[in-house]
């Protein structure tokens, strides 16, 4: 089983200025909100595989079964946090 401090810290040895929550019930189900400036100018399929290339081993070893992933520049996060309030 893989810690939800695990997979953050392989998200940010991936991303170094991600800014990652990650949340499961299980321990092999994982949502995660990834906040980078490397999001910068990519489509959200791209941004997803940067964070997704962070995790492959673990996934190809089924370590981690499914992981939901949202993804936001520093820009957008602001913006969808300002709306949340």
């Amino acid at each position: 089983m893989i810690s939800p401090s695990q997979v953050e810290a392989m998200i940010q040895a991936q991303l170094p200025d991600a800014q990652v929550q990650v949340m499961t019930n299980d321990g092999e189900h994982y949502e995660v909100v990834v906040v980078s400036s490397a999001f910068e100018g990519k489509r959200l399929v791209q941004q997803h595989q940067l964070v997704y290339k962070a995790i492959q081993q673990e996934m190809l070893t089924g370590a981690i079964h499914a992981m939901a992933v949202k993804t936001y520049t520093p820009d957008a996060w602001q913006e969808a946090v300002g709306q949340a309030v």
